[in-house]
């Protein structure tokens, strides 16, 4: 049994249900324990009554403590401030032997068994994901902002090593965890940069089709794709199949367009990911709409709780476009060739 964990309120529930759908359809061993962030995708989620999840109220977890945090942090930076603390309330509190993060935005395109495959021979008791930033110019400046690596995909097991390394990295978040980049901080994502450096048992994932995001993408072909069967191919490493996507950074526009910000100019590439999954979140949304009473206004997304910062990720990020293919018209999605 492979034990996942996420968070998410009713502003991403779409992607939420998105990701829980995509891991049935790969994989019919698996626990997804689900903290919701608001009343209602509580709500929701408990009436949908997935077969493989756990259903949990951030009731549930908060304490005095955190609750201080989130009256002073954006929603974001309050959700990066929680990532580690839902990871040890699933190994405090559930009969399992390890869990690993996930982030509301990923989307299985592959059995993860691949992953875990990789992780139980390499016997590990933590898992991070390099970003896999481009190695040029760009690429080392991506990594010195951000971090070596993404809290996308983390593997914790319960054993003493692993909570010893969660444990250090919750007192990190509760210290400090913001949406502004410094040398040695950025969210909760860059102080996993530390983590091999201060502790044994750290693995890199190595396999390629767990990491891919629109900040590597334009470094991969397409090689084949049968449904959501996709196979890619590294210049240097060969052919593998893409396990999950993370959707980062998606923007909606008005006119019922999406710009989602691949990075890449391959249209077969992108298109092959991209439009299956916004052809679900599309009928998760009219879903949630006429049986839940949801609205998607999408006003735009805030991470900063810096007010200038916030103020130009809410009404500028969604109309920064690097190539007109990333501008998609939800109304024509079965017309998009790929």
């Amino acid at each position: 049994m492979i034990n996942f964990c996420t968070l998410f309120d009713s502003y991403y529930l779409d992607k939420g249900i998105a990701l829980y759908k995509s891991l049935e359809r790969v994989s019919d061993d698996f626990t997804l324990y689900i903290f919701c962030f608001d009343n209602k995708s509580f709500e929701v989620l408990n009436k949908l009554n997935f077969k493989h999840a756990v259903i949990l109220h951030h009731s549930s977890f908060e304490t005095p403590e955190l609750l201080v945090k989130k009256a002073e942090r954006s929603k974001a930076e309050y959700c990066w401030t929680c990532t580690s603390v839902i990871i040890e309330y699933v190994l405090d509190n559930f009969d399992v032997d390890s869990c690993t993060y996930l982030d509301s935005d990923l989307y299985f395109y592959h059995d993860p068994q691949i992953l875990f495959d990789e992780i139980w021979e390499a016997n590990a008791d933590v898992v991070i994901v390099e970003h896999r930033f481009k190695n040029n110019a760009y690429g080392k400046k991506l990594e010195e902002r951000n971090g070596k690596y993404c809290v996308e995909f983390n593997y914790f097991r319960q054993t003493d090593k692993s909570r010893k390394i969660l444990n250090w990295w919750k007192e990190r978040c509760f210290e400090w965890c913001y949406d502004i980049p410094e040398l040695d901080r950025m969210g909760d994502q860059k102080y996993l940069n530390k983590f091999k450096e201060l502790f044994t048992g750290v693995h890199e994932l190595q396999y390629l089709g767990g990491g891919v995001a629109p900040w590597n993408l334009e470094q991969y072909n397409l090689k084949q794709q049968n449904g959501y069967n996709i196979i890619m191919n590294d210049n240097k490493m060969g052919d593998f199949h893409l396990v999950f996507y993370h959707f980062q950074n998606i923007r909606y526009l008005p006119g019922r367009k999406v710009n989602i910000k691949s990075q890449t100019k391959n249209k077969k590439l992108k298109y092959a990911i991209y439009i299956p999954y916004l052809t679900e979140i599309e009928d998760i949304r009219q879903m949630l709409i006429k049986e839940y009473g949801l609205s998607y206004s999408d006003k735009g997304i805030v991470r900063s709780s810096n007010p200038i910062v916030g103020f130009l990720q809410k009404h500028f990020a969604a109309f920064k476009v690097q190539t007109w293919s990333d501008v998609i018209d939800l109304d024509k999605l079965e017309s998009y060739n790929y």
